[in-house]
């Protein structure tokens, strides 16, 4: 009989992991970028494209990823990608010109396919499987804090020691502390019996009837990646540009955080005693709400940001549990990898969008493009509730 690993251990590990994976690549720029471009003259938009090129990279990644922590476990993926991003940050440290700059970035996206959230929600749903719920919402209480954590930090490094020590510092976290928990606190192989299964493909990945079910939850899954991005990107100029002044914006932008623990703090306590997919549901109509109220009732923007925060909050533990409740354990790594590539992808893609609608109609023509996408996402989620349900009562 096999002793499941112990959650006391496994996923504080993993939530440290996560901090770090998520402050020193998708937050880094935030902190960074306009060091980099002060002390090196490159263009801003070129230096805030690195995150986006990686990105790219890891949304191209991801299927591989997801088959090998089907078919090994996640222990050597997540060391690997480790190791991978602290070479890439050092990378970033060292680099000389815009274009080694940007080829860091393409290591750094490769690392961040094998560490951010798919490959730990795969790793969690491997070890756990069905039972997984409760370990990937705890995981993304410590990834919730990655900005809240590494923007002061890296702010505070930066004042001492430049943002190429920075850089230098995240890399060396990477070695001296994600890689040894990685790899000395996740067991060596994870639930053998699914990933033999899947490696070895002696099922189908999807039933026949499950490709239209599994092409909407991509759809879901994809445009509220764009979300986050576009809103990660844009919210402060939205806010500066609607007459806040920038201490105002800041002070604003900080409400996210606390309000996306909080919402993943109750999930934890009560999300165990209704079906995942209301989750997801929950996050989309607070979503939508939140953007329809930045356009329209923009004086009550405090409560809109609290209620983006939310949204966003329950809708990365949505993003773990969803595929893991509609396609089972044995499945998981390998469709996590899929969902991914164009996570991933519309990530990267959806700042440019955002910036061009920015440049194009200001603060106005943004929010419009982000209420048009949380409305279309909307009615994506209620027609996955509704085909759930009826297959549901039909089984």
């Amino acid at each position: 009989m096999n002793t499941l690993p112990d959650r006391r251990i496994v996923i504080p590990a993993l939530g440290i992991t996560q901090i770090f994976a998520w402050g020193s690549t998708f937050y880094l720029p935030g902190a960074l970028a306009p060091l980099i471009a002060n002390d090196t003259g490159w263009p801003y938009d070129l230096i805030v494209a690195g995150v986006s090129l990686g990105l790219l990279v890891a949304g191209v990644a991801s299927p591989r990823v997801g088959r090998t922590i089907a078919a090994k476990g996640g222990r050597p993926v997540l060391a690997t990608g480790a190791l991978l991003l602290a070479a890439g940050l050092a990378g970033i440290g060292l680099a000389t010109s815009l274009l080694s700059y940007l080829a860091a970035w393409i290591v750094v996206g490769l690392g961040m396919s094998a560490t951010l959230y798919d490959a730990a929600f795969s790793t969690l749903g491997g070890m756990y499987g069905s039972k997984a719920r409760t370990a990937i919402t705890t995981v993304t209480l410590f990834g919730g804090l990655a900005s809240t954590i590494c923007w002061p930090l890296s702010a505070l490094l930066a004042e001492h020691f430049g943002w190429r020590g920075v850089c230098f510092f995240y890399a060396a976290i990477q070695i001296a502390v994600a890689l040894p928990l990685h790899w000395f606190v996740l067991p060596r192989a994870a639930s053998s019996k699914a990933h033999a299964v899947t490696a070895t493909r002696a099922l189908p990945i999807l039933r026949t009837d499950e490709y239209t079910l599994f092409a909407l939850l991509a759809a879901v899954l994809t445009l509220a990646a764009a979300i986050l991005s576009l809103m990660g990107t844009h919210l402060l100029p939205i806010l500066t540009a609607r007459g806040l002044t920038a201490s105002l914006a800041v002070g604003l932008g900080a409400l996210l955080g606390p309000a996306q623990v909080g919402a993943r703090v109750v999930e934890l306590l009560i999300g165990n005693r209704y079906d995942s997919v209301w989750t997801m549901v929950a996050s989309a109509v607070l979503v939508a709400i939140a953007a329809l109220m930045m356009l329209f009732a923009f004086p009550l923007v405090p409560v809109a940001i609290v209620l983006y925060g939310a949204g966003n909050g329950v809708g990365s533990v949505a993003r773990g549990t969803v595929p893991l409740a509609l396609f089972g354990a044995d499945r998981y790594p390998v469709l996590m990898g899929r969902l991914g590539v164009l996570l991933l992808i519309a990530m990267a893609i959806a700042p440019y969008i955002g910036g061009v609608a920015f440049e194009t109609g200001g603060a106005d023509l943004t929010l419009i493009v982000l209420t048009t996408i949380t409305s279309v996402n909307l009615v994506l989620v209620v027609l996955l509730r509704a085909i759930t349900w009826r297959n549901r009562v039909l089984a």
